[in-house]
């Protein structure tokens, strides 16, 4: 049966597969030794040139899955010795140049760059600042600009290639959205796993004897696992030891509220739920910090709920995101998450403990509303602060940026004093956190289900929620 997407997905799927299973046999010392044979035993290689480059990049992706460069804290890293294929010739004259008598392409290239030669466009690489203005003219389009995957999956221009050829990532620059992660063709680019750390605390709590463990999932669990709903996939968490199982969506209809209040108060307002968005105003508009919405994050707020109800109790968030490994180290995030799982690794834990949850019976979630759960999907923020505007006689003219692209066009529009509307919905991610860099699946499909999702919620408002956050309040000022 077909999980993942892509075949690198599954790649890394079978490296944490077989890490979980190393750490309950309590053999982590030879996971080096051993996974790399068993996923590539050989003669033939599986994936690279030969079964040696095979293992040596199956080592890699061990690392990566037991925390990786503890002294970068990006939560994605390059594997070197797997960013090897990519062309990286830039400006490149393909065969179809016809030696043409126009010669436009010379004359538009404002370096001089470009030069015929035997009837044939030639580049001269010392002197090209690919500035693409030669692909524009050629009537043949025999001139093309080639980059890499990862940098054209990278809106904020924080991959460039070095001196060896490898992709090399600006932390200055990169926010973490993972992009690259799910685009590169060869899994070069890769996150570091927290899986470690989860199992760790999962084991260590006793079976929930010496201190409770609780999961917060994100709205967009649904639709990730094929022919499973995603009340059976909470079946399956819970046998994996966790205490309870809570939705994200709660704290969601927390942030609505709380970024309507904010609205009312200041004007005009981002919001703050998507670290990577955040991020991305932090570093590329800084002057627009203020407008960045104070409130916490669905995931923060659901697990703030959970320790003022059980102050010892450990949490885990599983979801689709790579800047989540960011934001739950965070100040902001004042130690509220405990680790992460990714829905790939979740797919992989179920395995690794041999836990099939397409024969699991159904457990139901009640935690959260229809606008909690469709937080999901680029869009359903401002529906919900629509809805929720009404009711607090607050005026609001909503957009909703879809993927950093229409970030960058509508926080220019506000930067520059041009922006028609008082509240910015923010996604990194194209169509929202349901194509996250580490769902198991992406597209136009996981729309629907979000929205079948959202419609099974016993609650089509957040009032419920609301009072639920002000009880607790009110418990802790006691």
């Amino acid at each position: 049966m077909k999980k993942f997407d892509t075949y690198v997905q599954q790649l890394k799927y079978q490296v944490i597969k077989e890490v979980i299973k190393k750490i309950y046999a309590d053999d982590l010392v030879n996971c080096y030794r051993d996974i790399p044979k068993l996923i590539s035993p050989g003669p033939k290689p599986i994936a690279r040139c030969c079964v040696y480059k095979d293992r040596a990049v199956l080592e890699e992706r061990i690392n990566l899955a037991l925390g990786g460069n503890k002294d970068n804290p990006n939560p994605i890293e390059v594997i070197d010795v797997a960013c090897d294929e990519c062309p990286v010739e830039g400006i490149y004259v393909t065969p179809s140049c016809r030696g043409c008598l126009v010669h436009k392409c010379v004359e538009v290239c404002p370096k001089g760059a470009i030069s015929i030669v035997n009837h044939r466009a030639q580049v001269d690489k010392s002197k090209c600042i690919e500035c693409g203005k030669c692909t524009t003219v050629c009537p043949y389009s025999a001139i093309i600009m080639q980059k890499r995957p990862c940098m054209v999956s990278c809106k904020v221009n924080a991959i460039s290639i070095g001196d060896d050829k490898k992709a090399k990532i600006d932390n200055d620059k990169c926010i973490s959205c993972g992009a690259c992660v799910y685009q590169c063709p060869f899994g070069a680019i890769s996150e570091k796993s927290n899986i470690l750390e989860a199992v760790s605390i999962l084991r260590e709590s006793n079976n929930n004897e010496k201190y409770k463990v609780y999961a917060v999932i994100a709205p967009s669990i649904a639709g990730q696992f094929d022919n499973v709903t995603p009340e059976q996939v909470v079946t399956g968490i819970m046998k994996l030891g966790f205490h309870q199982v809570v939705e994200a969506a709660l704290g969601a209809d927390i942030a609505l509220y709380q970024e309507a209040e904010e609205l009312k108060e200041k004007g005009k307002l981002t919001t703050s739920c998507c670290p990577s968005f955040v991020m991305y105003i932090e570093k590329y508009f800084p002057e627009l910090k203020e407008y960045v919405s104070d409130s916490f994050s669905p995931m923060v707020y659901t697990a703030d709920l959970i320790k003022k109800s059980d102050p010892t109790g450990k949490v885990i968030f599983i979801g689709p995101c790579t800047s989540k490994k960011v934001e739950y180290k965070s100040e902001k995030a004042h130690g509220a998450i405990d680790s992460i799982i990714s829905f790939e690794e979740l797919q992989a834990f179920f395995d690794a403990r041999s836990i099939d949850i397409e024969s699991l019976e159904e457990t139901v979630l009640n935690n959260a509303s229809f606008y909690g759960r469709i937080f999901a999907k680029s869009g359903g923020i401002k529906e919900g602060i629509t809805e929720i505007a009404k009711e607090k006689g607050v005026d609001v003219k909503p957009v909703a940026m879809n993927g950093i692209n229409e970030c960058k066009i509508n926080l220019l529009k506000l930067k520059l004093g041009k922006a028609e509307e008082n509240f910015f919905e923010g996604m990194a991610c194209d169509g929202g956190c349901l194509n996250g860099a580490l769902c198991i699946h992406h597209g136009p499909k996981n729309v629907a289900e979000i929205d079948k999702f959202g419609k099974k919620a016993k609650e089509q408002d957040i009032k419920n929620s609301i009072k639920l956050y002000e009880l607790s309040n009110d418990k802790k000022k006691e």
